[in-house]
């Protein structure tokens, strides 16, 4: 048997038709750039993450970039966030010139552990960057805490999370910025580069809906220094259509996710071979962009072997932390400076948890897992 990691093609093949008509009518209309797609996009968007305001950009990094290019963070400043997360989230800060400061993550959720965020907190931080890793919030409300004593703004990195809830409040709604990504593989993917920046601020939304297109307001005249962030009207339109079916895409995986965890607890792997991805109490709605294991023992990359070697698609997200990157060595960071993220990046592995793949493929799955580690 063969099982992806993801496979795109059911899900398109749902609403070919009604995709294509929307390509088709666009095309005719040849308004490409900006407009009633957009504005129709943002207003569903922020509905849907229970926000007031939405900016649809071009990328999930380049909606974390135009959040720091609002709040004026730049050289000098100091913004902290997970070591144990995808690229983007440190390069952004970088891409302002500010500099990442790394606290270390919970063992459990993966996510940032708000104990350590305050130790990195001194007069050059501007910013914390939360990251809701996999489908499942940072624990916010101590986050949030922080922030208001310590005058910091706070940025959602919320590009794994579109749909997830703390406390029923969904993410991207609680922090100063939501920040989102629409690549392909993301629960809501768009057919190519996209993302958008969230907001409860007036103010902060029309600053990103400058920035966004070159600080440029009115038409020629810049009052600041922004950039071509705009996302794309055809991306927009396609997402527009995406989003009625989101919500179901999410409780798809939810139900794989539950499925896989009753078929490890019988597999007898739980706790001394495999430990299963953990849902916070906080936690009221995980999406699980990722189902991620972790393998004892230091079988990890053995495991990997042998499920290729089966047909099981998986991957590892991810095997360096951003503080041992060769790209930051100049921060100073060293091996041992985050052990739990070190840790946990030496023993996690994402199985397959799209919402079209079938209990037959996830029994093939932990079966492969145990007799690869038997």
């Amino acid at each position: 048997m063969q099982v992806p990691l993801l496979d795109l093609k059911p899900q398109y093949q749902s609403m070919k038709d009604e995709i294509m008509s929307e390509i088709s009518s666009l095309c005719d209309s040849q308004m490409f750039i900006l407009g009633q797609k957009v504005s129709q996009f943002e207003s569903e968007l922020a509905a849907y993450c229970g926000s007031a305001y939405a900016c649809g950009v071009t990328s999930g990094s380049d909606a974390l970039i135009i959040a720091l290019m609002v709040e004026g963070i730049g050289h000098g400043d100091e913004v902290i966030t997970s070591p144990f997360t995808f690229f983007a989230t440190a390069g952004a800060i970088c891409r302002v010139g500010a500099t990442p400061v790394f606290a270390d993550i919970d063992p459990h959720t993966f996510n940032i552990d708000p104990a350590q965020i305050e130790k990195k907190i001194n007069s050059k931080t501007k910013a914390i960057i939360p990251v809701h890793l996999f489908g499942q919030t940072a624990d916010m409300d101590p986050i949030m805490a922080l922030a208001q004593k310590h005058n910091l703004v706070v940025i959602e990195d919320a590009c794994q999370a579109i749909g997830s809830e703390y406390k029923n409040k969904r993410a991207g709604s609680i922090g100063d910025y939501g920040c989102f990504s629409f690549f392909p593989s993301k629960n809501l993917g768009c057919f190519g580069d996209g993302g958008a920046t969230t907001t409860n601020s007036e103010k902060r939304d029309g600053l990103l809906k400058i920035f966004r297109n070159h600080g440029m307001d009115p038409k020629y005249y810049h009052k600041y220094i922004g950039g071509n962030f705009r996302i794309d009207a055809l991306q927009a339109a396609i997402l527009s259509i995406k989003l009625k079916a989101l919500d179901s895409w999410h409780q798809a995986r939810q139900r794989n996710a539950a499925e896989y965890n009753e078929l490890f607890a019988a597999s007898g792997l739980c706790g001394d071979k495999v430990v299963l991805p953990a849902v916070a109490d906080y936690c009221t709605a995980h999406i699980y962009n990722q189902y991620s294991i972790l393998v004892k023992d230091g079988r990890r990359d053995e495991l990997r072997q042998k499920l290729t070697e089966a047909g099981v698609g998986c991957d590892i997200y991810y095997p360096v932390p951003l503080h041992m990157q060769e790209c930051f060595k100049s921060l100073g960071y060293g091996k041992g400076d985050m052990p739990i993220s070190e840790a946990v990046a030496g023993e996690i592995i994402a199985l397959p948890i799209f919402p079209e793949s079938t209990s037959e493929q996830r029994r093939y799955v932990v079966d492969s897992i145990s007799k690869a580690l038997a």
